[in-house]
C-alpha cells in the first residue's frame, strides 16, 4: 500500500515535533508518498527511503505501491511513527518532513536535538550543530543510505544540508550486519525527496525571512521543488529537481576570563589573590550562505525492475570576523581596589604565577573584583573566508520478484573545504581597567572613556598570522544487497557486500612573524594602510557596557593589496605562500565488507511471538598515509623529512536482536552488537608541525598524529519496553550500555624542540570507557476533550547518559566523557485543528565538560591536578505556528531560543567562570506553497 502525505515517521517523539505536520493539506489533497511493505518486506514499516531496515542497507528507490490510503496531518505522521518503532528490527528514532519544506526545525541539526538521547552544541555562527548520540560524536553519516563526509575528515557537517531539501532523517542507535560500519555512537541517515514519492506533477516551495535579535537585522531563504511522473512506452519515469538558497547574517558575542594566575607574581597590589591574567571578549559576526540543488530520476521498466540515479550539490560560503578584545591586567603597573572572597586554596605555581606541579605552594583566595592601572589592551581581527563544496552522485538497480529482492548501488562523492584566516592584532596602553571576575556566572569589565574605540595611538602587538588550508576528500563506493524470503522459523536470509575507496588530502600553511620591533613598538598610523583600515566592531555585553571598539576591518584584511602591504611591514615575502609540507598529508584507504544475516520468527501462543536478527559483518581496511616531519639539527636549522605508513585492520562485527510481542500494543526487545569507529586521517598523520607563539599569554604549540591508532570499538547492549495505545499514543522506556575499548584521546605533551618548549597535541588509544543510561519517551493526544480542545497533544523524552572513563592509566580516570551531559530532556505542547498548528518545545541538557585544560598552564589547586572546562546546565525554548490560508498556501511563524538562553562555562569549579556566550534568538515569518 502507499501512505499518502507521510514521508517519514518518528520512531519516538520526533515525528510529532514537526511545527505544522499535515496542516497544509486538506483531507482530499494528493500529497507526498512513501513506500509500504511489499511481499518481501515482511513486517518492515513504511518509510520514505529506508523502511524499518537501515538506510545504509539499501539505496534503491521505493517500490511501486499496489493500494492507496489517504491520510493527512500530524496524526498520520504519528501513526507511521508507531509502525516504524514497533516493527523495526533496529532501535531507531526519526524526524518527519510532513510535506515539502515542512521539516520540523530551521536546520537538520536543530531538528535532531528533539530525538531522545541526542545532544547538540551551538556553533560560532549561532547554528545548532554537532549532534551527539547519547553523548558520543563518533557517528556514521549517510545521505539516501550512502556514506557522506566533509573535506578530508570522517565527520559530516549536518548544517551544510538545508532542511528544505530533506524528506526526513533517522537516528539508528544500534547496529545490524547490513548497516555500514563506522559509528560507535550510531548512524544518522538523511533522506532527500525522489519523484516516485509524489503522485504526479508537483511544484512546491517556500520563502522565509528571519530576524536576528543580536543584530536586529533579517535575512532570507527560499526553496523550490518540481517533480513529475510519466507513463511511457518503456515504463514509468519520474524526474525531480529541488533547489534552495539561504543567506544568513550572524552575531555571537562572548565575554571571558583568561587563564587563572597567582597575583603574587604580577604587578603590586594583588598579593595572595587568584585572578585571571586578563579579561576579554570576542564577537563572531559576518555572513554565510548555502546554495543547494539536487535532482533525481527513477525509471520502472517493469514491475520487477527499477533503475534510479540522483545527484546533489551542497555549498557553504562564509565571510566573517572573530573580533577579539583583551585587557592584560598583568601587564599593568599596579593593581588596586582588590576584593577577594573566602574561596581559598593551596596552589602550586612557578615564577610566572602559572601552574607548575613542582613549583612553590601558595595559598590564594579568589579575586572577585579589582582595578588594573596602566595595563595594555589589544583588539584582534581574525578575518575568515571559507567555502565548502560537496558533490554527491549515485545510481543503481533494484530487482524484486517473488522471494528474491536485490539491489546494487554505486556512488561517488567529492568534498572540498577551503579556509583562509588573516589575523592582525593592534593595541594601546589603558590607564584604568575595572574588572568584576564573576557577576552572574561571568566577567564584567569597563575601561573609562573606551580608548580602544578611538582611532589614534594604536600599535601592532602580537604579530601577523596568515593561515590557509585546503581539505578535500573523495569516496567511490559500490554496494550490493540481497534478501531471500525463506519462510518458517528462518523467515529471511540477507547477504551483501561493499567496497569503498577513500582518498583524503590536507594542505595548510601558517605564516606568523612577530610584530616589527616587538609588541607595542610600531605604530599603525603612517604605514601606508587605507583610510578605512580600522572599522567598528559590534559591542559585547559586559564589555564597556556593550560599546563597540575598533579593529582592522574584515574586508580590508581579505584584500590582497592590503595583505601585501602588511607583509611588507612585517618583513615577510608578499603573496600567498606555498602550502607547508610539514602541515600537509595524503591518505588513501580501501575498505572491503561483507555480511550475512538471518531474520527469524517464532510464534509462541496467541498474539505472543518472537522475532529478530542474527548476523555478522566482516570488514577489512587497508590504509596508507604520508606526511612530513620536522627535525631540528644541532645548528638549530629545520630539516623536513618525509614520513609514510601503511596499516591494515580486520574486524568481525556480530549482532543479535530479539523482539517479544506480548499483546497487540505491548512488546519488549533486546539487542547486542559490536561496533567500531575508524580514526580520522588527521589523527593518523605521522607528520609533526609546531609554531612559536607571538603572544606571551599563549603557549608554543603543535600537533602530531599517530599512524598506529586502532579503531575505537564498543560492545553495545540495548533493551526496551514499549506500549502503544489509542490513536498515536505510546510510552517507551529503554536501558542501554556501551563498553568502549581503544578509546582515542588527544592531549598535550610538553616537548622540547631545539631550545623551546612546545605543547604538542597527540592522539592515542587509551583504555576503556563506559556509557550507560535510560531513555524514556511518550506522546499523548487529548482526544477525550470536547471540541477545539481535542486538538491538543503532549510529548516528552528524558535521557540519562552516565559515562565514566574506566581505564586507570587514563589521566581522566573516573571522570565522565567529555561532551556528555548526564541528563537531557525535551518537553512540549502541540495543537492541530481547523487548519492551524502550534508547537512549543523546551530542550534541556545538564552540566557537562567540553575541554581538558590539564596540560595547560592554567592554575589549579594542588589536590586537583585535573582541570576541565565545565559548562553549566542550559535549556532553549522554541515555537512554531502555521496557518492554512488555502489548501495550497500556508503562512508560518517560528522562534528559536526565545528565552535568550546562553552558554556559560567555568574552570574546574563553578566559582571560576570562563565564557559567557550570548546565543542569538531568531524570529521568522514565511509562506509555503504547493500545487
Amino acid at each position: 500500500m502507499r501512505i499518502k502525505n507521510v514521508l517519514l515517521g518518528s520512531a519516538s517523539l520526533a515525528g510529532l515535533l514537526h511545527p505544522a505536520v499535515g496542516m497544509a493539506q486538506a483531507q482530499d489533497q494528493a500529497s507526498v508518498t512513501a513506500p509500504a511493505p511489499t511481499a518481501n518486506e515482511g513486517d518492515q514499516a513504511p518509510t520514505n527511503a529506508t523502511a524499518a531496515q537501515p538506510a545504509a542497507a539499501s539505496n534503491a528507490a521505493p517500490a511501486q505501491p499496489t493500494q492507496e490510503i489517504v491520510v493527512t496531518g500530524i496524526r498520520a505522521s504519528l501513526a507511521a511513527a508507531e509502525t516504524i518503532k514497533r516493527k523495526s528490527d533496529q532501535i531507531v528514532d526519526a524526524i518527519v518532513a510532513q510535506d515539502i519544506g515542512k521539516f520540523p526545525d530551521p536546520t537538520v541539526a536543530s531538528a535532531l536535538q528533539r530525538v531522545p538521547g541526542v545532544q547538540v552544541v551551538v556553533g560560532d555562527n549561532n547554528e545548532i550543530q554537532n549532534p551527539l548520540v547519547r553523548g558520543l560524536g563518533d557517528i556514521l553519516s549517510t545521505l539516501n543510505g550512502r556514506e557522506v563526509f566533509t573535506g578530508a575528515g570522517r565527520g559530516f557537517s549536518f548544517q551544510d544540508i538545508p532542511a528544505e531539501a530533506l524528506a526526513g532523517a533517522q537516528v539508528y542507535k544500534n547496529n545490524s550486519a547490513n548497516m555500514i560500519e563506522g559509528g560507535v555512537a550510531g548512524l544518522i541517515n538523511l533522506d532527500l525527496h525522489r519523484p516516485f514519492d509524489f503522485k504526479g506533477f508537483t511544484i512546491a516551495g517556500s520563502i522565509r525571512n528571519t530576524l536576528s535579535t543580536n543584530l536586529n537585522q533579517s535575512y532570507p531563504s527560499a526553496s523550490l521543488l518540481i517533480s513529475d511522473r510519466f507513463d511511457t512506452g518503456i515504463g514509468e519515469i519520474g524526474v525531480l529537481v529541488n533547489a534552495s538558497y539561504s543567506r544568513t547574517k550572524f552575531d555571537r558575542p562572548v565575554a571571558f576570563d583568561d587563564l587563572l594566575r597567582s597575583g603574587n607574581h604580577g604587578p603590586p597590589g594583588a598579593a595572595g589573590a587568584l585572578l585571571p591574567t586578563g579579561t576579554g571578549g570576542l564577537n563572531q559576526f559576518g555572513t554565510y550562505s548555502r546554495p543547494q540543488i539536487n535532482a533525481s530520476i527513477q525509471w520502472k521498466p517493469s514491475p520487477d525492475w527499477q533503475v534510479y540515479a540522483d545527484g546533489m550539490f551542497a555549498g557553504y560560503r562564509n565571510r566573517s570576523s572573530t573580533a577579539f578584545i583583551i585587557n592584560d591586567a598583568f601587564a599593568g603597573s599596579r593593581i588596586g581596589n582588590l576584593q577577594t572572597d573566602n574561596n581559598c586554596n593551596d596552589y602550586s605555581v612557578n615564577g610566572a604565577g602559572f601552574y607548575d606541579p613542582a613549583g612553590t605552594v601558595e595559598h590564594l583566595c579568589n579575586a572577585t573584583s579589582y582595578t588594573s592601572y596602566n595595563g595594555v589592551g589589544f583588539t584582534s581581527n581574525q578575518a575568515h573566508q571559507q567555502h565548502t563544496n560537496d558533490f554527491i552522485f549515485g545510481g543503481g538497480v533494484k530487482y524484486d520478484h517473488d522471494r528474491l529482492h536485490a539491489d546494487v548501488d554505486v556512488s561517488y562523492e567529492k568534498s572540498t573545504y577551503y579556509s583562509k584566516t588573516f589575523i592582525i592584532d593592534i593595541g594601546k596602553r589603558l590607564p584604568q581597567i575595572d574588572i568584576t571576575t564573576n557577576r552572574d556566572n561571568g566577567v564584567d569589565f569597563n575601561v573609562p572613556g573606551n580608548p580602544l574605540a578611538q582611532p589614534d595611538g594604536f600599535y601592532f602587538t602580537n604579530g601577523l598570522d596568515d593561515d590557509r588550508l585546503k581539505s578535500n576528500g573523495t569516496l567511490f563506493a559500490t554496494q550490493a544487497d540481497a534478501k531471500y524470503d525463506v519462510g518458517g522459523l528462518l523467515d529471511e536470509i540477507q547477504v551483501g557486500g561493499r567496497y569503498a575507496r577513500r582518498i583524503g588530502r590536507y594542505q595548510e600553511v601558517i605564516v606568523n612573524p612577530a610584530a616589527p620591533g616587538g609588541a607595542y613598538a610600531t605604530p599603525v598610523d603612517g604605514q601606508g594602510l587605507p583610510a578605512n583600515f580600522l572599522q567598528t566592531v559590534p559591542g559585547v555585553p559586559r564589555i564597556y557596557g556593550g560599546s563597540p571598539w575598533l579593529q582592522p576591518g574584515t574586508d580590508v584584511l581579505l584584500d590582497p593589496a592590503v595583505e601585501d602591504r602588511l607583509r611588507q611591514i612585517f618583513l615577510i615575502p608578499t603573496g600567498d605562500q606555498p602550502y607547508d609540507p610539514a602541515r600537509s598529508f595524503y591518505a588513501k584507504e580501501q575498505t572491503y565488507a561483507g555480511y550475512v544475516q538471518g531474520k527469524y520468527k517464532i510464534g509462541i501462543v496467541g498474539d505472543i511471538a518472537l522475532d529478530g536478527l542474527v548476523g555478522v559483518r566482516y570488514t577489512r581496511t587497508d590504509r596508507s598515509i604520508a606526511g612530513t616531519g620536522s627535525v631540528i639539527g644541532t645548528n638549530g636549522g629545520t630539516t623536513l623529512v618525509p614520513v609514510s605508513r601503511s596499516t591494515s585492520d580486520t574486524n568481525w562485527l556480530p549482532n543479535a536482536s530479539a523482539r517479544l510481542t506480548l499483546t497487540k500494543g505491548l512488546q519488549a526487545r533486546a539487542s547486542y552488537a559490536k561496533v567500531l569507529s575508524r580514526p580520522d586521517f588527521g589523527s593518523l598523520n605521522p607528520g609533526l608541525n609546531y609554531a612559536v607563539s607571538t603572544n606571551q599569554n599563549i603557549q608554543n604549540g603543535g600537533s602530531q598524529g599517530n599512524p598506529d591508532l586502532k579503531p575505537q570499538k564498543a560492545d553495545e547492549l540495548d533493551a526496551t519496553l514499549e506500549y502503544y495505545f489509542g490513536r498515536s499514543n505510546y510510552i517507551s522506556a529503554g536501558v542501554y550500555q556501551k563498553t568502549i575499548s581503544d578509546r582515542v584521546i588527544t592531549n598535550g605533551v610538553d616537548t622540547v624542540i631545539g631550545t623551546n618548549h612546545y605543547l604538542i597535541q597527540t592522539p592515542r588509544n587509551l583504555g576503556k570507557a563506559r556509557l550507560r543510561g535510560l531513555e524514556v519517551s511518550a506522546q499523548y493526544f487529548l482526544d477525550f476533550l470536547p471540541g477545539p480542545l481535542s486538538g491538543f497533544g503532549l510529548f516528552g523524552n528524558y535521557t540519562i547518559a552516565d559515562s565514566k572513563v574506566t581505564s586507570r592509566s587514563d589521566p581522566l580516570y573516573g571522570f565522565p566523557l567529555l561532551g556528555v551531559s548526564k541528563y537531557n530532556y525535551n518537553a512540549g505542547l502541540l495543537y492541530e485543528k481547523y487548519g492551524a498548528s502550534f508547537r512549543l518545545i523546551y530542550t534541556h541538557r545538564s552540566k557537562y565538560y567540553d575541554g581538558d585544560n590539564t596540560t595547560s598552564v592554567n592554575i589549579r589547586p594542588v589536590d586537583q591536578p585535573i582541570i576541565l572546562n565545565g559548562v553549566r546546565p542550559n535549556g532553549r525554548l522554541d515555537f512554531s505556528l502555521n496557518y492554512d490560508v488555502t489548501r495550497n498556501i500556508t503562512l508560518t511563524a517560528d522562534g528559536t531560543n526565545i528565552t535568550r538562553a546562553r552558554y556559560e562555562s567555568f574552570y574546574y569549579a563553578e566559582l571560576n567562570p570562563h565564557d559567557i556566550r550570548f546565543d542569538d534568538s531568531t524570529y521568522s515569518i514565511g509562506v509555503r506553497f504547493r500545487f
